[in-house]
């Protein structure tokens, strides 16, 4: 009897052998990999595409002088709140919510557009009340509202700094009710 019973634990012992062996290359191969993807690449960073080089990216060195300002990479500067207002529409009038992003090129032009910020929602704000719900329900609405967003900041920065320093005026968000 005792003989069967030390027979029946050598052969569990063996029969675990090489599962532990498994476990335990399994355990080391994971190791080693993490160990290689974590810690084997460069140091240096991988650059992203806004940080490409002007002839990387396909811009050509020489640009028109009207195109000075759209050279460099493009940067966007949010506007701290949300525009909310009130337009008049022939049924009834409308409350209204834009969320705005200026895309500005150089970190010069984006200084100078984080300096000005009350000027610009001033005038952006001005610009979007003068606008009607019948309007804004339209895409072309907006994108006309969007356009004239663009004149008017450029015209009043421009005046004040002497240059054209955003480019686009994105909405992020826009809601009517």
């Amino acid at each position: 009897m005792a003989e069967e019973e030390l027979q029946i634990e050598e052969s569990g012992k063996k029969s675990k052998l090489p599962l532990i062996v498994i476990v335990v290359v399994a355990l080391l191969g994971a190791g080693g990999a993490a160990w290689y993807f974590l810690f084997s690449g460069s140091d240096e960073p991988v650059p992203q595409d806004s940080e490409l080089t002007q002839q990387e990216a396909g811009v050509s060195d020489e640009a028109p002088a009207g195109d000075k300002a759209k050279m460099g990479s493009a940067l966007y500067v949010p506007m701290p709140r949300p525009f909310t207002f009130n337009v008049p529409g022939t049924g009834r009038d409308r409350l209204v919510e834009i969320k705005v992003q200026l895309m500005v090129r150089g970190s010069d032009n984006e200084e100078m557009a984080k300096m000005h910020i009350p000027l610009i929602e001033g005038t952006l704000l001005q610009v979007f009340s003068a606008s009607s719900a019948d309007e804004l329900i339209t895409e072309a609405g907006k994108v006309a509202l969007r356009e004239r967003a663009v004149t008017e900041v450029q015209k009043v920065l421009n005046e004040t700094v002497g240059a054209d320093v955003v480019e686009q005026v994105l909405f992020t968000g826009f809601v009517m009710q």
